[in-house]
């Protein structure tokens, strides 16, 4: 589905039930230890996007077979089925460095869901974010770029120090980070919180008052990709999706309903 910018969406993780397992999370969602294997969850899922005004989810993607590869076909379907859009988040480039043949073989493989409609696409190119180690820098940008000459993605890559000055630039950058981040002309990012499962503390504190001033910071940059880190990233306690312990009247929790609130106040 060829989308305008700005495109408003959230990371999304289909790593469930498995990670609901030996106290994967220090929450529970208010629909309990749910499975995206059910079309009727993720037709949930993607209605509580939409209401938190969101256009995309970006779907965790580890490679060609695994799990989250083999729950694309449910979430595409549905997503046509609703008028939402899907895209991928490339995370093998974030603990290794694929060849450009792996990578171009990766893309290429992809487009049996890219091609469809319900793909998220800018400017009739199927859009791909490429998360990244802390150590890349340019020569991945190049190993990309090259990637693309056969594959012809909006590739959005993670940034990294100096990433403005790489001779080979992607259509687009983003950061994946905890809280408010803003790379201007190109991402804004905020995040509720932080808190992995398996620390004692959250090393970012809940509060939906910051969450709220950060969302309206996001929504009145302007940049093209306004992205929310994330909706169900139950591990490390960065989801939006409800919980038992922010649930709200609306039904869709708490930090959907400032998503809601604060999107609606700012169109795009």
């Amino acid at each position: 589905m060829n989308t305008a910018l700005p495109v408003r969406a959230a990371f999304y993780y289909p790593w469930y039930p498995e990670n609901f397992q030996n106290n994967g999370s220090h929450y529970t969602p208010s629909a309990g230890n749910y499975s995206v294997d059910d079309p009727s969850t993720v037709d949930r899922q993607i209605e509580d996007m939409q209401y938190g005004g969101l256009q995309a989810g970006i779907v965790s993607w580890w490679g060609i077979g695994l799990r989250e590869d083999k729950r694309m076909p449910l979430l595409m379907s549905e997503a046509a089925k609703l008028g939402f859009s899907w895209s991928a988040y490339y995370e093998k480039q974030g603990y290794g460095d694929p060849s450009v043949a792996e990578i171009t073989s990766d893309l290429i493989y992809l487009r049996r869901y890219s091609d469809q409609r319900a793909w998220l696409h800018i400017n009739g190119l199927p859009v791909i974010f490429v998360y990244a180690q802390g150590t890349d820098g340019c020569g991945m940008a190049t190993r990309w770029a090259e990637a693309n000459q056969t594959a012809h993605y909006y590739v959005v890559l993670k940034v990294f120090p100096g990433y403005r000055g790489c001779a080979d630039q992607p259509q687009g950058w983003h950061q994946y980070a905890d809280g408010l981040d803003i790379q201007p002309g190109y991402s804004a990012i905020a995040s509720p919180g932080f808190f992995k499962y398996n620390e004692a503390a959250p090393s970012v504190p809940r509060d939906p008052a910051t969450f709220r001033q950060d969302v309206t910071e996001v929504a009145e940059s302007g940049d093209p990709f306004q992205l929310i880190i994330s909706y169900n990233e139950w591990g490390e306690g960065t989801a939006v999706e409800s919980s038992t312990v922010w649930s709200s009247p609306s039904g869709h929790g708490v930090y959907m309903d400032i998503l809601h609130e604060v999107f609606a106040a700012h169109p795009r």
